[in-house]
């Protein structure tokens, strides 16, 4: 039997933390998962293998053992394997074949796998998960695995939230979304996972939300910015501007030579903020001016006559 390397499967150190474990079992998962790889067995190999090294080492019981297990193996081979599993002088196998295990892991949309998804290595060492040598399936209650999602949304639909609809392994959930989420937030939807064992609690659905860039605006927390066009006349005279928002339009005024890149606040005008409802960040508007287009013989005629009334050089009319 091969010794499996549960750290190289993962690409990660040995002092790994935990969340460097969960950060690269997540990538490795969805880049093997069967749902992107359609009928392609390595990928679904490599699957397998992503989430069982994530089944030990996202488990600090299990982790120990393997450590453990990786050090006694190690001795072993430079032994020149003298004396085969548990005998004289050589690798005492006794110690960790087929002592149970806890059970369950965190699956990727649904993927779930069974005892036989895990390799003879895992099974002999960890038991209770089926295979060759895994001996008795544990009695103990066991939580069911979480299932992952991933929903788009357009910048207006996080602004305004309410409900959507879900589909996970053939169920469709409705969920009600409030306003304000942000692009990459994961929200728990608890007992919507795969069913526990042994009386175990079923798991839990995780929504990872993802917005859809919005060419209009920039938003930073609950803050938002966008590009306000303003006229030329309107910027030198000043006047009113409907500047059009996620909350609806909204009129300002605007003050007689109001400079280009001017920046307005509207307090109140921006995103809402998640989970404290009525609350809203600030809208900032930049106030870009337009010069006209397209002029007309008078009009020109009467900016040279404004151009000259300021001392200011311009050409001459063409001929």
């Amino acid at each position: 039997m091969d010794y499996k390397d549960y750290y190289k499967i993962l690409g990660v150190d040995k002092t790994a933390t935990k969340d460097q474990i969960k950060k690269a079992y997540r990538k490795l998962a969805r880049q093997y998962h069967p749902d992107v790889n359609p009928n392609d067995a390595e990928a679904e190999r490599k699957f397998k293998e992503v989430n069982e090294a994530n089944e030990v080492l996202s488990d600090d019981e299990k982790r120990q053992k393997y450590d453990q297990l990786g050090a006694d193996w190690q001795r072993y081979q430079q032994a020149g394997g003298r004396g085969g599993f548990g005998g004289q002088g050589g690798f005492d196998w006794s110690q960790y074949a087929g002592q149970g295990g806890r059970g369950g892991f965190e699956g990727f949309g649904g993927g779930g796998f069974g005892d036989a998804d895990f390799s003879d290595f895992f099974s002999s060492i960890f038991g209770g998960m089926g295979g060759p040598g895994g001996g008795a399936r544990s009695s103990r209650p066991a939580a069911g695995q979480d299932y992952q999602a991933d929903m788009e949304l357009t910048l207006e639909e996080a602004y305004h939230g309410g409900p959507r609809t879900v589909n996970v392994n053939g169920k469709s959930l409705r969920l009600t979304i409030k306003p304000g989420v942000e692009d990459g937030q994961t929200i728990r939807l608890r007992d919507q996972g795969a069913p526990g064992r042994n009386g175990g609690p079923n798991g839990s659905l995780l929504i990872t939300f993802r917005l859809r860039p919005d060419g209009r605006y920039v938003r930073t927390g609950s803050d938002l910015t966008m590009d306000v066009p303003v006229s030329l006349f309107k910027a030198l005279l000043g006047g009113e501007q409907v500047v059009e928002t996620l909350g609806g339009p909204v009129r300002i005024k605007l003050k007689p030579e109001t400079a280009n890149n001017t920046r307005l606040r509207l307090r109140g005008k921006g995103f809402p903020v998640y989970g404290q409802p009525g609350q809203h960040g600030d809208l900032y508007l930049r106030l870009q001016v337009e010069l006209p287009q397209h002029l007309t013989d008078k009009e020109k005629d009467l900016l040279r006559q404004l151009a000259e009334l300021r001392g200011e050089t311009v050409a001459a009319p063409s001929a």
